[in-house]
């Protein structure tokens, strides 16, 4: 579909958009107007979301307030959604033994990266009654929830993609919107993830190393300059991924999936015998049928001490 197929559509769906921007403002209503019930915790509860669909880098950012915690002594827990899985009955445990295909991929990287208990759970109000009731957590985490009014919360942090910020503006479905940009003055923190601005804070991911994802094998940034590898990504932005290996000096072969892929083991057979290099999110998708040829990009969020300082004092 042609870019001006698109913003026709777009358009067209604007009446659909209208209707979802209404229903959005009438629930939240409900729920301030205690119509609707939050459910509060003695846990102190943080809430990292957007105020988008699509890829923001929300999951690197929970992965490094959780170990920040973990560092200061604290007992982390995390709830997730489990976007894209198939467990949709009551809370699942997400270890490192989990199939993504179950869990959805992003509880299953912070379960491998941080090594704190990860609850998936539709109900994220059960998920943290089952954290802190089942493993004794004192600070739960939650991956998105920003929309999730029945869950209570201490802290909201809004992250926004720095470059693409909120698209064309629009609501569901025309545009990337799931509540408009007055929200983020209602929140607690607005991270900006790339980019510098005003009243917000910047976080940068940092790629630190390759790491081989059927042996573990850790290589450093510079092992595959100049070298010719197919770059695969199935997240919200691909292009970002694509544009870090460029600028690491690495010639790609650029494989763009949807968000979530399900990444089955024919599309990464490659007729040649370049090196695969994919994302953390990926690489745990293929881990069943990796060979030695897959690596993944680790990255971290780098936040401020100022930052952390200041969230760790609302808590």
């Amino acid at each position: 579909m042609n870019l001006d197929n698109r913003g026709l559509i777009n358009y067209l769906l604007l009446p659909v958009s209208g209707i979802f921007y209404l229903l959005s403002r009438a629930r939240k209503f409900l729920y301030q107007t205690n119509l609707l019930t939050t459910v509060n915790f003695s846990t102190n509860v943080i809430v990292v979301g957007n105020i988008t669909v699509g890829g923001s880098g929300k999951t690197p950012v929970v992965i490094a307030l959780v170990n920040y915690f973990k560092q200061q002594g604290k007992k982390v827990g995390v709830v997730s959604r489990g976007y894209g899985g198939l467990h949709h009955q009551g809370s699942l445990l997400v270890g490192e033994n989990t199939q993504a295909s179950v869990s959805g991929d992003e509880p299953l990287l912070i379960a491998t990266q941080t090594q704190v208990p990860v609850m998936v759970n539709t109900d994220r109000v059960q998920a943290v009654k089952d954290l802190i009731n089942n493993h004794e957590v004192d600070l739960v985490v939650s991956d998105d929830g920003l929309q999730h009014y029945a869950m209570g919360r201490q802290v909201e942090i809004a992250v926004v993609d720095g470059k693409r910020r909120f698209g064309n503006g629009f609501f569901l479905p025309s545009g990337p919107l799931r509540e408009s940009e007055s929200r983020l003055k209602t929140v607690d923190f607005v991270i900006n993830n790339g980019a510098h601005r005003a009243g917000e804070v910047t976080s940068i991911l940092k790629p630190f190393m390759f790491v081989n994802v059927a042996t573990d094998e850790e290589q450093s940034l510079d092992f595959f300059d100049q070298q010719v590898c197919h770059a695969v990504a199935g997240i919200g932005h691909p292009q970002r991924f694509f544009d870090t290996l460029k600028s690491l000096g690495i010639k790609t072969k650029s494989h763009a999936f949807a968000d979530h892929h399900a990444f089955i083991r024919s599309e990464l057979n490659f007729d040649d015998n370049y090196p695969i290099l994919m994302t953390a999110k990926d690489c745990v998708k293929c881990r069943e049928f990796a060979t030695d040829k897959m690596w993944y990009l680790h990255v971290e969020a780098e936040l401020s001490d100022d930052f952390l300082t200041e969230l760790t004092s609302k808590l």
